[in-house]
Protein backbone atom coordinates (compact mmCIF):
# COMPACT_ATOMS: atom_id res chain seq x y z
CA UNK A 1 0.00 0.00 0.00
CA UNK A 2 1.46 3.62 -0.93
CA UNK A 3 2.43 5.59 2.13
CA UNK A 4 -0.08 9.33 2.38
CA UNK A 5 2.13 11.79 1.23
CA UNK A 6 2.10 14.66 3.84
CA UNK A 7 1.81 18.46 3.16
CA UNK A 8 2.60 21.18 6.45
CA UNK A 9 1.42 24.94 5.14
CA UNK A 10 2.65 27.02 7.63
CA UNK A 11 0.87 30.42 7.34
CA UNK A 12 3.74 32.55 9.41
CA UNK A 13 2.49 35.13 12.14
CA UNK A 14 -1.05 34.41 11.37
CA UNK A 15 -3.72 34.26 14.29
CA UNK A 16 -6.86 32.80 14.35
CA UNK A 17 -8.68 35.82 15.72
CA UNK A 18 -7.85 37.22 11.75
CA UNK A 19 -9.05 34.21 10.13
CA UNK A 20 -12.38 34.65 8.59
CA UNK A 21 -13.25 30.59 9.23
CA UNK A 22 -12.94 31.38 12.94
CA UNK A 23 -15.26 34.76 12.44
CA UNK A 24 -12.99 37.66 11.43
CA UNK A 25 -15.40 40.21 10.03
CA UNK A 26 -13.10 40.57 6.85
CA UNK A 27 -13.69 37.89 4.59
CA UNK A 28 -9.42 37.05 4.50
CA UNK A 29 -9.06 33.07 3.65
CA UNK A 30 -12.54 32.21 2.07
CA UNK A 31 -10.70 29.69 0.15
CA UNK A 32 -9.72 27.75 3.32
CA UNK A 33 -13.36 28.17 4.61
CA UNK A 34 -14.25 26.13 1.53
CA UNK A 35 -11.49 23.68 2.00
CA UNK A 36 -12.65 23.07 5.66
CA UNK A 37 -15.92 21.90 4.70
CA UNK A 38 -14.60 18.40 4.46
CA UNK A 39 -11.87 18.82 6.55
CA UNK A 40 -11.02 19.18 10.54
CA UNK A 41 -11.52 22.41 12.48
CA UNK A 42 -9.69 22.94 15.91
CA UNK A 43 -11.28 25.76 17.28
CA UNK A 44 -8.94 26.04 19.93
CA UNK A 45 -4.79 25.35 18.55
CA UNK A 46 -1.83 26.57 20.37
CA UNK A 47 1.77 26.97 18.97
CA UNK A 48 4.38 26.28 21.99
CA UNK A 49 5.92 28.34 21.37
CA UNK A 50 5.65 32.66 20.10
CA UNK A 51 8.02 33.39 17.22
CA UNK A 52 9.58 30.98 14.64
CA UNK A 53 12.14 29.34 16.18
CA UNK A 54 11.34 27.90 19.04
CA UNK A 55 7.48 26.88 17.53
CA UNK A 56 8.65 25.09 14.41
CA UNK A 57 10.82 23.23 16.48
CA UNK A 58 8.18 21.98 18.55
CA UNK A 59 5.76 21.82 15.42
CA UNK A 60 8.64 19.44 13.84
CA UNK A 61 9.65 17.12 17.15
CA UNK A 62 6.86 16.95 18.93
CA UNK A 63 8.38 18.57 22.10
CA UNK A 64 7.33 21.57 23.99
CA UNK A 65 9.29 24.57 24.32
CA UNK A 66 10.48 24.27 27.56
CA UNK A 67 11.43 20.79 26.93
CA UNK A 68 14.11 21.54 23.71
CA UNK A 69 14.81 24.96 25.29
CA UNK A 70 16.14 26.31 21.94
CA UNK A 71 15.05 29.65 22.24
CA UNK A 72 18.03 31.73 21.48
CA UNK A 73 19.41 32.65 18.14
CA UNK A 74 22.79 30.88 18.91
CA UNK A 75 20.72 27.45 19.62
CA UNK A 76 20.49 24.21 17.46
CA UNK A 77 18.47 21.23 16.78
CA UNK A 78 20.64 17.92 17.07
CA UNK A 79 20.30 15.72 14.39
CA UNK A 80 17.63 12.84 14.35
CA UNK A 81 14.71 14.66 16.42
CA UNK A 82 11.80 15.48 13.55
CA UNK A 83 9.63 13.79 12.07
CA UNK A 84 10.98 14.70 8.80
CA UNK A 85 13.90 12.96 9.59
CA UNK A 86 11.80 9.34 10.58
CA UNK A 87 9.77 9.79 7.24
CA UNK A 88 13.10 10.18 5.04
CA UNK A 89 15.53 7.54 6.80
CA UNK A 90 12.89 4.65 7.94
CA UNK A 91 9.99 5.05 5.45
CA UNK A 92 11.35 6.70 2.17
CA UNK A 93 9.59 9.76 2.14
CA UNK A 94 11.36 12.38 -0.43
CA UNK A 95 11.17 15.83 2.17
CA UNK A 96 11.25 19.39 1.19
CA UNK A 97 10.95 22.96 2.91
CA UNK A 98 9.92 26.17 0.80
CA UNK A 99 10.03 29.21 2.81
CA UNK A 100 12.25 32.68 2.61
CA UNK A 101 11.83 32.06 6.22
CA UNK A 102 15.92 32.23 7.54
CA UNK A 103 14.96 30.15 10.15
CA UNK A 104 14.10 27.58 8.68
CA UNK A 105 15.89 27.25 4.99
CA UNK A 106 19.43 29.24 5.87
CA UNK A 107 20.56 29.40 9.59
CA UNK A 108 22.39 26.83 11.10
CA UNK A 109 19.84 25.99 14.03
CA UNK A 110 18.77 22.72 12.67
CA UNK A 111 15.85 23.03 11.16
CA UNK A 112 16.71 22.77 7.54
CA UNK A 113 18.32 19.58 8.12
CA UNK A 114 15.88 17.22 7.72
CA UNK A 115 15.07 18.06 4.57
CA UNK A 116 16.70 16.79 1.32
CA UNK A 117 15.64 19.69 -0.91
CA UNK A 118 15.29 23.45 0.43
CA UNK A 119 14.22 25.88 -1.09
CA UNK A 120 15.06 29.64 0.28
CA UNK A 121 14.67 33.31 -0.17
CA UNK A 122 14.18 34.30 -4.09
CA UNK A 123 14.58 38.02 -3.82
CA UNK A 124 15.73 38.11 -7.44
CA UNK A 125 14.64 40.67 -9.63
CA UNK A 126 14.13 38.21 -12.45
CA UNK A 127 12.66 35.11 -10.60
CA UNK A 128 11.70 33.38 -13.98
CA UNK A 129 15.90 33.54 -14.62
CA UNK A 130 18.61 31.96 -13.10
CA UNK A 131 19.50 32.07 -9.36
CA UNK A 132 22.95 32.94 -8.73
CA UNK A 133 22.21 31.19 -5.19
CA UNK A 134 21.74 27.95 -6.62
CA UNK A 135 24.75 27.97 -8.84
CA UNK A 136 27.06 28.90 -5.82
CA UNK A 137 25.60 26.16 -4.41
CA UNK A 138 27.01 23.64 -6.90
CA UNK A 139 29.97 25.43 -8.46
CA UNK A 140 31.49 27.69 -5.41
CA UNK A 141 31.96 31.43 -4.85
CA UNK A 142 33.99 33.54 -7.26
CA UNK A 143 33.24 31.36 -10.73
CA UNK A 144 31.98 34.40 -12.52
CA UNK A 145 33.21 33.33 -15.99
CA UNK A 146 31.73 29.73 -15.36
CA UNK A 147 28.48 31.35 -14.63
CA UNK A 148 28.59 33.80 -17.62
CA UNK A 149 28.78 30.54 -19.73
CA UNK A 150 25.90 29.28 -17.88
CA UNK A 151 23.66 32.41 -18.30
CA UNK A 152 24.27 32.67 -22.01
CA UNK A 153 22.90 29.15 -22.26
CA UNK A 154 19.80 29.99 -20.53
CA UNK A 155 16.25 30.90 -21.93
CA UNK A 156 16.63 34.35 -20.34
CA UNK A 157 20.16 35.42 -20.44
CA UNK A 158 20.54 39.09 -20.25
CA UNK A 159 17.59 38.70 -17.47
CA UNK A 160 20.19 35.53 -15.82
CA UNK A 161 22.82 38.19 -16.07
CA UNK A 162 21.30 41.19 -13.99
CA UNK A 163 20.19 38.46 -11.64
CA UNK A 164 23.98 37.64 -10.70
CA UNK A 165 24.85 41.47 -10.76
CA UNK A 166 22.46 42.19 -8.45
CA UNK A 167 22.72 39.42 -6.02
CA UNK A 168 26.50 40.27 -6.18
CA UNK A 169 25.52 43.21 -4.77
CA UNK A 170 23.03 42.69 -2.32
CA UNK A 171 25.74 39.96 -1.02
CA UNK A 172 28.38 43.11 -0.47
CA UNK A 173 26.53 46.00 -0.25
CA UNK A 174 22.92 45.12 1.23
CA UNK A 175 22.42 48.50 2.76
CA UNK A 176 22.75 49.67 -1.19
CA UNK A 177 19.84 47.92 -2.88
CA UNK A 178 17.23 48.31 0.34
CA UNK A 179 14.02 49.61 -0.15
CA UNK A 180 14.43 48.83 -3.91
CA UNK A 181 11.97 45.66 -3.69
CA UNK A 182 10.24 44.02 -0.84
CA UNK A 183 11.31 42.49 1.68
CA UNK A 184 10.60 39.53 0.88
CA UNK A 185 9.86 36.55 -1.57
CA UNK A 186 6.25 36.59 -2.22
CA UNK A 187 3.88 32.80 -1.96
CA UNK A 188 3.45 32.50 -5.38
CA UNK A 189 7.23 31.43 -5.80
CA UNK A 190 6.76 28.62 -3.36
CA UNK A 191 3.40 27.31 -4.62
CA UNK A 192 5.41 26.76 -8.27
CA UNK A 193 8.39 25.07 -6.32
CA UNK A 194 6.03 22.78 -4.33
CA UNK A 195 4.06 21.73 -7.20
CA UNK A 196 6.87 21.65 -9.43
CA UNK A 197 8.99 19.53 -6.88
CA UNK A 198 6.08 16.90 -5.72
CA UNK A 199 5.34 16.20 -9.60
CA UNK A 200 9.09 14.87 -9.91
CA UNK A 201 8.83 12.73 -7.14
CA UNK A 202 8.41 9.04 -7.76
CA UNK A 203 7.50 8.17 -4.06
CA UNK A 204 5.51 9.26 -1.20
CA UNK A 205 6.72 12.85 -0.22
CA UNK A 206 6.71 15.33 2.99
CA UNK A 207 6.79 19.00 2.44
CA UNK A 208 6.51 22.22 5.09
CA UNK A 209 5.82 25.43 3.08
CA UNK A 210 5.81 28.45 5.20
CA UNK A 211 4.32 31.32 3.65
CA UNK A 212 5.78 34.59 5.03
CA UNK A 213 3.65 37.23 3.52
CA UNK A 214 1.26 37.43 6.54
CA UNK A 215 4.91 38.04 8.08
CA UNK A 216 6.27 41.72 8.96
CA UNK A 217 6.47 43.81 6.86
CA UNK A 218 2.87 43.58 5.56
CA UNK A 219 3.22 44.34 2.05
CA UNK A 220 -0.14 42.47 -0.18
CA UNK A 221 -0.61 43.28 -3.36
CA UNK A 222 -2.95 45.63 -4.51
CA UNK A 223 -5.28 42.57 -5.68
CA UNK A 224 -5.57 41.59 -2.48
CA UNK A 225 -5.24 44.98 0.17
CA UNK A 226 -8.87 45.17 0.48
CA UNK A 227 -9.01 46.48 4.18
CA UNK A 228 -5.85 48.56 4.40
CA UNK A 229 -4.78 50.91 1.76
CA UNK A 230 -2.41 54.12 0.90
CA UNK A 231 -2.44 55.89 4.01
CA UNK A 232 -1.71 52.36 5.88
CA UNK A 233 0.67 51.48 3.32
CA UNK A 234 2.39 55.00 4.11
CA UNK A 235 2.39 54.77 7.85
CA UNK A 236 3.90 51.39 7.44
CA UNK A 237 7.05 52.72 5.22
CA UNK A 238 7.34 55.39 8.07
CA UNK A 239 7.99 53.49 10.89
CA UNK A 240 11.72 51.74 11.33
CA UNK A 241 10.07 49.68 13.87
CA UNK A 242 6.83 48.14 14.53
CA UNK A 243 7.46 46.57 17.87
CA UNK A 244 9.97 48.87 20.00
CA UNK A 245 8.65 52.23 18.41
CA UNK A 246 4.81 51.67 19.59
CA UNK A 247 6.10 50.21 22.92
CA UNK A 248 8.54 53.35 23.94
CA UNK A 249 5.38 55.89 22.98
CA UNK A 250 7.28 57.49 20.22
CA UNK A 251 3.86 56.70 17.81
CA UNK A 252 0.80 56.16 19.07
CA UNK A 253 -1.20 53.20 19.02
CA UNK A 254 -3.90 53.95 16.43
CA UNK A 255 -0.94 53.63 13.78
CA UNK A 256 -0.04 50.43 14.59
CA UNK A 257 -3.67 49.47 14.80
CA UNK A 258 -4.42 50.63 10.79
CA UNK A 259 -1.56 48.64 9.78
CA UNK A 260 -3.66 45.44 10.71
CA UNK A 261 -5.67 46.21 7.45
CA UNK A 262 -2.49 45.29 5.58
CA UNK A 263 -1.95 42.12 7.55
CA UNK A 264 -5.85 40.97 6.67
CA UNK A 265 -4.72 41.38 2.49
CA UNK A 266 -1.54 39.67 3.27
CA UNK A 267 -3.68 36.62 4.95
CA UNK A 268 -5.91 36.90 1.72
CA UNK A 269 -3.15 36.41 -0.68
CA UNK A 270 -1.71 33.94 1.55
CA UNK A 271 -5.05 32.29 1.36
CA UNK A 272 -5.18 32.51 -2.63
CA UNK A 273 -1.58 30.48 -2.66
CA UNK A 274 -3.13 27.60 -0.42
CA UNK A 275 -5.79 27.06 -2.72
CA UNK A 276 -3.33 27.48 -5.67
CA UNK A 277 -1.29 25.02 -4.12
CA UNK A 278 -4.21 22.45 -3.06
CA UNK A 279 -5.73 22.46 -6.51
CA UNK A 280 -2.91 22.10 -8.45
CA UNK A 281 -2.37 18.39 -6.46
CA UNK A 282 -5.66 17.65 -7.03
CA UNK A 283 -5.55 17.83 -10.42
CA UNK A 284 -3.15 15.76 -10.82
CA UNK A 285 -4.84 13.24 -8.55
CA UNK A 286 -2.25 13.49 -5.57
CA UNK A 287 -4.61 15.33 -2.75
CA UNK A 288 -6.64 12.79 -1.77
CA UNK A 289 -3.73 10.76 -1.12
CA UNK A 290 -2.17 13.47 1.30
CA UNK A 291 -2.55 14.60 4.55
CA UNK A 292 -2.90 18.10 5.02
CA UNK A 293 -1.96 20.61 7.59
CA UNK A 294 -2.61 24.07 7.21
CA UNK A 295 -1.91 26.02 10.39
CA UNK A 296 0.44 29.12 11.51
CA UNK A 297 4.22 28.84 13.92
CA UNK A 298 2.58 31.96 16.41
CA UNK A 299 -0.01 34.67 15.92
CA UNK A 300 0.18 38.46 16.16
CA UNK A 301 -0.18 41.23 18.03
CA UNK A 302 -1.55 44.61 17.49
CA UNK A 303 -1.97 46.47 20.55
CA UNK A 304 -4.33 44.70 22.26
CA UNK A 305 -3.76 45.26 26.55
CA UNK A 306 -3.80 41.71 28.10
CA UNK A 307 -6.01 41.96 30.97
CA UNK A 308 -4.07 40.38 33.75
CA UNK A 309 -0.31 41.65 33.13
CA UNK A 310 -0.86 44.47 31.34
CA UNK A 311 1.63 44.01 28.34
CA UNK A 312 0.79 44.91 25.38
CA UNK A 313 0.52 42.40 22.80
CA UNK A 314 2.85 43.65 19.74
CA UNK A 315 4.02 41.50 16.52
CA UNK A 316 4.92 38.59 17.86
CA UNK A 317 7.74 37.26 20.80
CA UNK A 318 6.21 38.55 23.27
CA UNK A 319 4.09 37.68 26.14
CA UNK A 320 1.64 35.02 25.57
CA UNK A 321 -1.86 36.84 24.83
CA UNK A 322 -4.36 34.56 22.96
CA UNK A 323 -3.52 36.51 20.09
CA UNK A 324 -0.30 35.57 19.95
CA UNK A 325 -0.42 31.86 20.63
CA UNK A 326 -3.67 30.93 19.57
CA UNK A 327 -3.33 30.00 15.60
CA UNK A 328 -6.07 27.82 12.81
CA UNK A 329 -5.52 24.52 12.62
CA UNK A 330 -7.49 22.94 9.45
CA UNK A 331 -6.44 19.21 9.20
CA UNK A 332 -7.53 16.94 6.24
CA UNK A 333 -6.52 13.27 6.87
CA UNK A 334 -6.17 11.39 2.91
CA UNK A 335 -9.97 10.71 1.76
CA UNK A 336 -11.60 12.33 4.14
CA UNK A 337 -14.62 13.81 3.07
CA UNK A 338 -16.41 14.71 5.96
CA UNK A 339 -16.25 18.29 8.00
CA UNK A 340 -15.64 18.24 11.88
CA UNK A 341 -15.02 20.48 14.30
CA UNK A 342 -13.20 20.25 17.50
CA UNK A 343 -13.75 22.34 21.07
CA UNK A 344 -11.02 21.08 23.06
CA UNK A 345 -7.71 22.88 23.18
CA UNK A 346 -4.91 20.99 21.07
CA UNK A 347 -1.30 21.97 20.94
CA UNK A 348 1.03 22.00 17.75
CA UNK A 349 3.36 19.45 19.09
CA UNK A 350 0.93 16.79 18.44
CA UNK A 351 1.72 17.04 14.45
CA UNK A 352 4.63 14.44 14.49
CA UNK A 353 2.06 11.60 16.47
CA UNK A 354 -0.22 12.53 14.09
CA UNK A 355 2.55 11.68 10.88
CA UNK A 356 3.05 8.63 12.91
CA UNK A 357 0.44 7.37 12.81
CA UNK A 358 -0.18 7.62 8.93
CA UNK A 359 3.31 6.74 8.25
CA UNK A 360 3.32 3.26 10.13
CA UNK A 361 -0.43 2.18 9.02
CA UNK A 362 -2.04 2.50 12.23
CA UNK A 363 -5.09 4.72 11.00
CA UNK A 364 -5.36 8.46 11.13
CA UNK A 365 -4.61 10.01 14.57
CA UNK A 366 -6.40 14.00 15.62
CA UNK A 367 -4.51 16.40 17.40
CA UNK A 368 -5.97 15.66 20.48
CA UNK A 369 -3.92 14.25 23.73
CA UNK A 370 -3.85 13.48 27.54
CA UNK A 371 -0.74 15.65 27.47
CA UNK A 372 -1.38 19.31 29.15
CA UNK A 373 -1.88 22.14 26.47
CA UNK A 374 0.85 24.78 27.33
CA UNK A 375 2.46 27.50 26.08
CA UNK A 376 5.46 29.66 26.46
CA UNK A 377 7.47 33.00 25.85
CA UNK A 378 10.86 33.26 27.04
CA UNK A 379 11.80 36.83 26.77
CA UNK A 380 13.94 39.57 24.64
CA UNK A 381 16.82 37.74 23.53
CA UNK A 382 20.26 38.34 21.21
CA UNK A 383 19.68 41.25 18.42
CA UNK A 384 15.84 41.76 19.49
CA UNK A 385 17.05 43.20 23.06
CA UNK A 386 19.84 45.03 21.14
CA UNK A 387 17.18 46.76 19.42
CA UNK A 388 14.67 46.85 22.07
CA UNK A 389 17.16 49.03 24.11
CA UNK A 390 17.67 51.93 21.47
CA UNK A 391 13.78 52.68 22.34
CA UNK A 392 12.90 52.15 25.83
CA UNK A 393 14.38 52.13 29.25
CA UNK A 394 15.17 49.43 31.65
CA UNK A 395 11.71 48.94 33.64
CA UNK A 396 10.06 48.75 30.37
CA UNK A 397 12.14 46.30 29.33
CA UNK A 398 11.69 44.33 32.08
CA UNK A 399 8.57 43.69 32.02
CA UNK A 400 8.85 41.93 28.14
CA UNK A 401 11.80 40.32 29.04
CA UNK A 402 10.48 37.96 31.40
CA UNK A 403 9.17 33.89 30.87
CA UNK A 404 5.24 33.56 30.34
CA UNK A 405 3.97 30.54 31.19
CA UNK A 406 0.60 28.65 30.31
CA UNK A 407 -1.65 25.96 30.74
CA UNK A 408 -4.87 25.56 28.82
CA UNK A 409 -7.20 23.27 30.59
CA UNK A 410 -11.28 22.62 29.90
CA UNK A 411 -13.18 22.67 33.00
CA UNK A 412 -16.91 22.66 33.47
CA UNK A 413 -17.55 23.39 29.65
CA UNK A 414 -15.25 26.66 29.89
CA UNK A 415 -11.27 26.81 28.17
CA UNK A 416 -9.44 28.23 31.58
CA UNK A 417 -5.97 29.57 31.19
CA UNK A 418 -3.82 29.43 33.52
CA UNK A 419 -0.66 31.74 33.30
CA UNK A 420 2.82 32.71 35.44
CA UNK A 421 4.79 35.49 34.68
CA UNK A 422 7.99 37.84 36.32
CA UNK A 423 8.31 34.42 38.44
CA UNK A 424 5.94 35.32 40.85
CA UNK A 425 2.55 36.62 39.27
CA UNK A 426 0.35 34.31 38.40
CA UNK A 427 -3.38 34.54 37.22
CA UNK A 428 -6.44 32.67 35.53
CA UNK A 429 -8.60 33.48 32.56
CA UNK A 430 -11.31 32.10 30.78
CA UNK A 431 -11.33 32.18 26.99
CA UNK A 432 -14.55 33.21 25.39
CA UNK A 433 -14.13 34.01 21.96
CA UNK A 434 -10.84 35.44 21.04
CA UNK A 435 -11.31 37.67 24.71
CA UNK A 436 -9.38 36.58 28.28
CA UNK A 437 -11.57 37.05 31.54
CA UNK A 438 -10.19 36.86 34.79
CA UNK A 439 -11.42 34.28 37.10
CA UNK A 440 -10.74 33.61 40.32
CA UNK A 441 -9.02 30.00 40.95
CA UNK A 442 -7.23 29.10 44.16
CA UNK A 443 -3.43 28.49 43.14
CA UNK A 444 -2.62 29.38 39.77
CA UNK A 445 1.02 29.04 40.36
CA UNK A 446 0.52 25.50 41.40
CA UNK A 447 -1.53 24.48 38.10
CA UNK A 448 1.28 25.79 36.47
CA UNK A 449 4.22 24.25 37.88
CA UNK A 450 2.93 21.01 38.07
CA UNK A 451 2.10 21.09 33.84
CA UNK A 452 5.29 22.03 33.64
CA UNK A 453 7.04 20.02 36.25
CA UNK A 454 6.40 16.66 33.88
CA UNK A 455 8.34 18.40 30.81
CA UNK A 456 12.10 18.01 32.00
CA UNK A 457 14.88 19.31 29.09
CA UNK A 458 14.88 16.87 26.51
CA UNK A 459 18.96 17.48 26.06
CA UNK A 460 18.39 18.09 22.11
CA UNK A 461 20.34 21.12 22.05
CA UNK A 462 23.48 21.96 20.80
CA UNK A 463 25.16 25.20 19.19
CA UNK A 464 24.75 26.24 16.01
CA UNK A 465 26.97 28.69 14.05
CA UNK A 466 25.21 31.80 15.62
CA UNK A 467 23.27 34.49 13.71
CA UNK A 468 27.21 36.97 14.06
CA UNK A 469 28.18 33.87 11.62
CA UNK A 470 25.54 34.35 8.85
CA UNK A 471 26.10 36.79 5.95
CA UNK A 472 25.20 40.25 5.09
CA UNK A 473 22.44 39.49 3.04
CA UNK A 474 20.95 36.51 5.41
CA UNK A 475 21.62 39.46 8.34
CA UNK A 476 19.42 41.93 6.14
CA UNK A 477 16.91 39.56 5.65
CA UNK A 478 16.42 38.90 9.74
CA UNK A 479 16.42 43.08 10.13
CA UNK A 480 13.69 42.91 7.91
CA UNK A 481 11.92 40.91 9.27
CA UNK A 482 12.90 42.07 13.17
CA UNK A 483 14.95 39.54 14.49
CA UNK A 484 18.04 41.34 14.12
Amino acid sequence: MTKPNVLLVVMDSVRAENVSLYGHENETMPRLEEFAQKATVYEHAYSPGTWSLPAHVSLFTGLDVEEHRIIDENDKLQPGQTIFETLRDDHGYDTGVFSENSWLTEMDCGLRDPFETVEGPRNLLYPEAADPSKFVLTHGEGEYLDYLKFVLGHDEPLKSALNGIYTKLAWDYPNLLSGLVTAGTSADVYTDLVLDWTQERDGPWAACVNYMDPHLPYEPKDEFDHWGGEEAKEIHSEVSDTKWEFIAGDRPWWQHAALEGLYDGAIRQTDHEIHRLLAGLEQRGELEDTLVVVTADHGEGFGEIDQVSGLRSVAHGLGIDEGVVRVPLVVKQPHQTEGRTVEEPVSLREFPSVVSALAEDDGPEDFTSDEPVVASSNGVKGPMKHRAVRYIDDETLALYDTQYLAVYREEDGALVKYMTWDDEESAAVEIRGHQQMPVERDDPAEVVRSAFEDKPEANVKTKGDGIEETDDAVMQRLEDLGYA
